[in-house]
């Protein structure tokens, strides 16, 4: 009877795993096109740190990515249980954060009288400048909003992948979310501290004999400063593009609009929808640096008066 028991447990676990597997496949697979986003952002974050410090900065960040995937998939499994219209609500902020942050730095970059001066921007690279500051100090609030944009991209991935178990147990879904944190943590901050060491690479490979050898390593070089350039550019469009798609879905007229227009469009159905949920991301994230300008300068404005 115990050997019998066994084998049932056992045959119940395989089961279980099995099951797993697939919904694991499976929410990966529609989380994908979020993990290109959050890789091209998380690369970017590390955009104007020294490059000794790349690795601590990358390092520091994936702990606090560990930490929000802690707090987010138990989170998420309670809040689906308890109130799922919540998790809606919640995304949404974060998707009016993302097209903030996003549309506040291309106002910097193109209209930079536009808007006051990034101050915490200024003072980083004035540290960079300065071989007697201690960067560790100015590293911390870089790698805070790193964490504060991780968090977001990380409860969408949570949410999607919440979405394609939505028919297992209990068990069955805390074991796909927790597999699934885990591996797309692992995964993108590995690549990210590849990419922001390719110039060390091509440099070591270019001391290295062999002509083969030694021209690999020049090209690594020559591209890995363009490669973060590119990733910048590509991270702030992720922020339009995440951001303005979580918050048209939310949106039922506007998830309904952007899904008519799109559909004339035929075969370029997916680029179009992910073009207007980008286009809406930057309008949405320009009035609210709009509003919060007016905001600070009426506040400003009255301030000496308070006096």
């Amino acid at each position: 009877m115990a050997g019998a028991s066994l084998l049932t447990l056992l045959d119940d676990i395989s089961v279980i795993l099995d099951d797993v597997s697939v919904m694991t496949k499976v929410a990966a697979k529609k989380t994908a096109g979020v993990l290109g986003d959050d890789l091209a952002l998380n690369a970017e974050q590390v955009t104007g740190v020294k490059a000794n410090r790349e690795l601590p900065v990358v390092w520091a960040v994936a702990k606090g990515s560990f930490i929000n995937k802690l707090i987010l998939v138990p989170a998420a499994i309670l809040i689906s249980a308890i109130y799922p219209p919540l998790i809606t609500f919640l995304l949404m902020c974060g998707g009016l954060f993302l097209v903030y942050e996003g549309a506040e730095k291309v106002i910097h970059r193109f209209w930079p009288h536009a808007i006051p001066d990034d101050e915490e921007q200024n003072a980083r690279r004035r540290a960079n400048a300065d071989e007697t500051v201690d960067l560790v100090a100015f590293e911390k609030e870089k790698i805070k909003g790193a964490v504060r944009t991780d968090f977001i991209l990380s409860a969408e991935i949570i949410v999607i992948a919440l979405g394609a178990t939505a028919t297992a147990t209990l068990l069955q879904r805390s074991l796909v979310l927790s597999i699934l944190a885990i591996g797309i943590t692992v995964g993108i901050y590995g690549l990210v501290a590849g990419i922001v060491k390719i110039d060390d690479v091509g440099l070591h490979m270019m001391e290295k004999d062999g002509k083969f050898t030694q021209k690999v390593g020049k090209v690594l070089f020559a591209a890995a400063p363009k490669l973060m350039k590119f990733l910048s550019i590509a991270g702030t469009l992720a922020m339009f593009l995440v951001g303005g798609g979580i918050l048209v879905h939310g949106i039922n007229f506007l998830h309904h609009e952007v899904e008519d227009i799109a559909h004339l469009t035929g075969i370029f159905e997916s680029f179009t929808t992910a073009l207007l949920n980008g286009v809406i991301g930057f309008i949405i994230g320009a009035a609210i640096v709009a509003l919060l300008t007016v905001i600070n300068k009426i506040r400003n404005k009255d301030a000496p008066s308070a006096h």
